[in-house]
């Protein structure tokens, strides 16, 4: 037996398309490069505009790839779309898929030929234009619903609106209007708000795409209680995502705050001591620390203390017994976490660069205007000296000093006195 194993880059996927690709609910092959993986089964995942799939049987035992593009059986005719499964993870797919029945699998048909692709472009270059138009077909006929995407299969046969609508939607009068207006069979989907971001697509405030685009399929329901067992403030511009619904990320932990809050002491406990009672005003649950004040609705002489050293009080006050604080041996825990970063910049690594930027343009604009800098003077000798009546060198009071000399010296020149005269005060 011949095991052929893939190496580099083959039809522009690296290992056999293990990586990430170009369309949306991508999904980590991590079977592809196990010899026979491809061949045991035939069934194959083929997904087509945004986040619609779809699973087929490879009945032709073609040799199908992720990022093929495929021909597959549609109701009429035939629908394009791109490989982006195949081997064991498909049955696992099928699970989260529930397909009600086996028929609902169809056929493979081909790889994509030439012919095929350009019905396939014509009828997705009108999808834009259906959309904007059938909007205001259904505005016309005053029915209250949003038709958010028009998806054309391969073959341009069929055209699928997707539409939002809070309450139900009579179209059937909308689907004859677009019957003979855009000549194609009409499919009517409704869809939630849920499913048009996953559709549209984007990036969420975490910095990462969209789960909704790039892996979730089911969406469970949401409530506050998550926000409430996580401790999460009950802001409804935080607690939002991108649909206006409350965020699918805050059932991914709750779980985990929900069993490690049965190790919390009771809410109603009240802590006794030897100077005062102390009620419940915080906790942090995963880091199993709790506050106490000694007011019940403010935060008074707040102590934090673990949760079992909350517990061995509590067992002490059962006993009678009241120790002299809630600290274990004079401790106190400190909650605040160490920032090794605290007395940094964080725009320390900039400054050099902004320093170096100003000095090359300061550079470019001197060699580009062609300034001649003018030669230094030297600088004034530090005692005043008088060159033909004028004061050159020191600070201005030795400058005033020096010119009154000057002046006592002329006056006691035109009086012809000899050392005698105003200047012999002078220092």
């Amino acid at each position: 037996m011949t095991l052929i194993t893939n190496a580099g880059c083959d039809r522009g996927l690296c290992r056999r398309g293990v990586g990430r690709q170009d369309k949306q609910l991508n999904t980590y092959d991590w079977l592809a490069d196990i010899p026979g993986n491809a061949d045991s089964t035939d069934l194959v995942e083929v997904q087509f505009k945004n986040t619609r799939k779809g699973y087929y049987h490879n009945v032709n035992n073609l040799d199908l790839r992720k990022g093929d593009i495929v021909a597959v059986e549609a109701n009429p005719g035939h629908d394009i779309g791109v490989v982006t499964l195949t081997g064991q993870l498909v049955k696992l797919q099928l699970k989260k898929a529930n397909l009600k029945s086996a028929d609902d699998i169809k056929r493979i048909y081909r790889m994509a030929k030439p012919v095929d692709m350009e019905k396939y472009k014509e009828a997705k270059s009108r999808e834009h234009d259906t959309m904007i138009q059938s909007r205001q077909i259904a505005k016309d006929l005053g029915l209250d619903m949003k038709i958010g995407d028009v998806e054309y299969q391969g073959d341009g046969n069929k055209a699928i609106f997707y539409y939002i609508a809070d309450e139900r939607v009579d179209f059937r009068q909308l689907i004859k209007v677009l019957a003979e207006t855009f000549h194609v069979r009409i499919e009517m989907k409704q869809i939630g708000a849920r499913q048009e971001a996953g559709r549209i697509g984007g990036t969420g405030p975490c910095g990462r795409e969209l789960c909704c685009a790039t892996w979730m399929k089911n969406f469970i329901s949401v409530s506050t209680n998550a926000a409430r067992f996580q401790d999460i403030s009950l802001n409804p511009q935080k607690l939002a995502g991108m649909c206006a619904k409350l965020k699918c990320c805050l059932n991914y932990e709750v779980d985990n705050y929900m069993e490690a809050s049965k190790r919390l002491p009771p809410k109603e406990a009240v802590l006794q001591t030897t100077d005062a009672d102390y009620f419940l005003f915080k906790a942090d649950i995963l880091a199993g620390l709790v506050s106490y004040s000694t007011d019940k609705r403010a935060a008074v002489n707040v102590e934090t203390i673990t949760m079992e050293r909350a517990k061995e009080i509590i067992e002490m006050n059962k006993h009678g017994e009241k120790p002299e604080s809630l600290q274990e041996d004079g401790y106190a825990v400190d909650e605040h976490p160490i920032d090794l970063l605290e007395g940094e910049s964080i725009t320390r690594f900039d400054k050099s660069k902004k320093k170096k930027k100003r000095k090359v343009k300061a550079e470019r604009q001197e060699a580009k205007e062609n300034i001649v800098k003018e030669p230094k003077q030297p600088k004034a000798p530090a005692v005043p000296k008088v060159e033909k009546g004028k004061v050159v060198g020191g600070d201005k009071p030795q400058q005033e000093k020096a010119l009154q000399g000057q002046r006592y010296k002329r006056y006691n020149q035109r009086k012809g006195h000899q050392g005698k005269g105003p200047e012999d005060a002078m220092p």
